[in-house]
């Protein structure tokens, strides 16, 4: 596929998790309920984002075999995860979370994750449509990209690492993520961490969401395009989105001066240890310190993000980085970087199986040219060498997460934080 395989493409069906085992394992028709209609050589299915809580809330006994707190979270368990089944070849867009970071523990089959930085996101096409609150997507499809109508792809670096089970991949704040199911059955576990920038980050969204809402609620419902993903269920009205702007506004404000506070604080007590230390070296030098009385302090510094926090925490002394290295042009047209699962780290309802898509071996439509007109985009159309702008051109440029971003520094100025 040369374009992303978006949620709104999708077929959807409701089944069992044995009806999605038997449709994927290649059973008779007759075992796999709903999934009989598809051809599980052309399509596969994918369950994602499904509530551990939810799924085993008469068994929450069950949360705490999942300990997060082994890489610095304590208490954090399986109540605060999502789960995640998947057959051979699914994959979700290249996207980014607007929110925290993101832990990922592998259970069963491998999925390869191609991650890029924050730096890259010019070189990705980010868009807004579908809209999906927290979801950034790239309108290129990292697999196959077409780097005639995305040639700013060829610039960026993929880090590409192959997940095993057993094993858990931490993706930092705001790296893009194109994950693909390489083997027939795959179950993730992941749990999303919250940072302090995501204060900022929903006030963002808070932006993204109003013009979104506004504009797209704007156009001819029949023209057909499908702009709101299948996780948001229906759009907001603009009394509703500017109540959740301003709700996002005061939350940040409140937590700026809980910051300031605390930084005020901590430096109180940073002038009362040096004070300290200054009067120990003094008494060391006259020899009047007893050996019993030296005192061993380990200042928290409040000012310091939980981003950075993070990155100290001690993950334990199998963490491996995937970093990228020189390397050729890969077909995908970006600098790859391929890690297997040896050199990692080895540390809506639940029994319904979800989204259905065709493999990426075959077109969602045998002519792209018969394609309708809203669902191609200026950068994208394989008829026309030039096409009249449209909403979704603008929007993406109203929505671009760098004039995002700016907006909401204005708006924080006007409110005098």
């Amino acid at each position: 596929m040369e374009v992303p395989q978006f949620e709104t493409r999708c077929s959807y069906v409701e089944a069992t998790l044995e009806e999605f085992l038997a449709w994927s394992c290649g059973q008779p028709s007759c075992l796999s309920g709903p999934f009989s209609c598809y051809d599980s050589s052309k399509y596969w299915a994918y369950a994602d984002y499904k509530y551990i809580a939810r799924i085993f809330e008469d068994k929450p006994e069950i949360f705490q075999d999942i300990r997060w707190s082994d890489f610095g979270f304590p208490g954090r368990s399986g109540k605060e995860s999502t789960l995640w089944i998947g057959s051979e070849g699914a994959n979700t867009p290249c996207h980014l979370d607007s929110y925290g970071c993101n832990l990922v523990l592998q259970v069963e089959g491998r999925k390869r994750w191609h991650l890029f930085p924050p730096g890259d996101t010019s070189f990705l096409y980010p868009t807004r449509i579908p809209y999906e609150e927290s979801s950034v997507f790239s309108k290129v499809s990292v697999a196959n990209p077409d780097l005639k109508h995305f040639p700013k792809f060829r610039n960026a670096t993929a880090h590409v690492v192959t997940l095993s089970p057993g094993q858990v991949l931490l993706v930092p704040r705001h790296w893009w993520h194109y994950v693909e199911s390489i083997d027939p059955i795959t179950i993730s576990i992941n749990s999303w961490i919250e940072l302090d920038a995501d204060h900022e980050a929903r006030v963002e969204e808070a932006i993204t969401r109003m013009l979104v809402c506004a504009i797209k609620s704007a156009e001819n419902p029949s023209d057909g395009d499908l702009w709101l993903n299948p996780t948001e269920v229906e759009a907001t009205s603009h009394e509703m989105n500017l109540q959740y702007l301003n709700q996002a506004v005061s939350a940040y404000i409140k937590c700026q001066k809980t910051s300031v506070s605390e930084q005020a604080h901590s430096s109180s007590t940073g002038a009362e240890q040096r004070t300290g230390a200054s009067c120990k070296r003094k008494r060391r030098e006259v020899g009047c310190e007893p050996d019993g009385c030296r005192l061993l302090t380990h200042g928290f510094d409040f000012s310091t993000s939980k981003a950075e926090e993070l990155q100290k925490i001690p993950f334990g002394p199998h963490l491996i980085q995937v970093l990228p290295q020189p390397q050729e042009m890969g077909s995908m047209g970006a600098v790859a970087v391929e890690s297997d699962g040896r050199d990692l780290p080895c540390e809506n309802e639940g029994e319904h199986i979800g989204k259905l898509r065709r493999r990426r071996k075959e077109l969602v439509m045998s002519n792209d040219c018969e394609m309708p007109a809203h669902q191609m985009d200026s950068d994208s159309s394989p008829c026309t060498s030039q096409t009249a702008l449209s909403t979704n051109d603008l929007l993406d440029c109203l929505v671009n997460p760098h004039v995002i971003n700016l907006v909401a520094r204005l708006l924080l100025e006007r409110t005098g934080v």
